[in-house]
């Protein structure tokens, strides 16, 4: 199965282990917890990191309404789950308006 379709079955299944970095984040982001449920259809993976520290992981870009966010997912797949890492609104200095695009230095 294709990353993006693991992550989209996972979350709409409910198969998601919240980090506790992201619990801590995502009150001081104001970013709710139904946004990223809701928000699958818009997914869309702008980063790859394979090779991250424990799991693979990605960054997928969401919108919740004209909200745009990011959220880094790492993928367990041995459990069939995924685990939220962090989120966050991408801020116009390091994002291009689109969102999706890292600014050069």
């Amino acid at each position: 199965m294709e990353p993006l379709d693991f992550i989209k079955l996972c979350v709409r299944r409910g198969k998601i282990y919240w980090t506790y970095h992201v619990n801590m984040r995502l009150h001081e982001r104001y970013i709710p917890r139904t946004w990223i449920l809701n928000s699958t259809d818009s997914y869309e993976i702008i980063e790859k990191y394979p090779e991250d520290k424990y799991l693979p992981s990605y960054l997928v870009y969401a919108r919740h309404d004209r909200q745009i966010f990011h959220i880094h997912i790492a993928l367990d797949e041995n459990h069939d789950m995924v685990r939220i890492i962090t989120t966050y609104k991408p801020s116009q200095d390091k994002w291009e308006v689109d969102g999706k695009t890292r600014r050069k230095p």
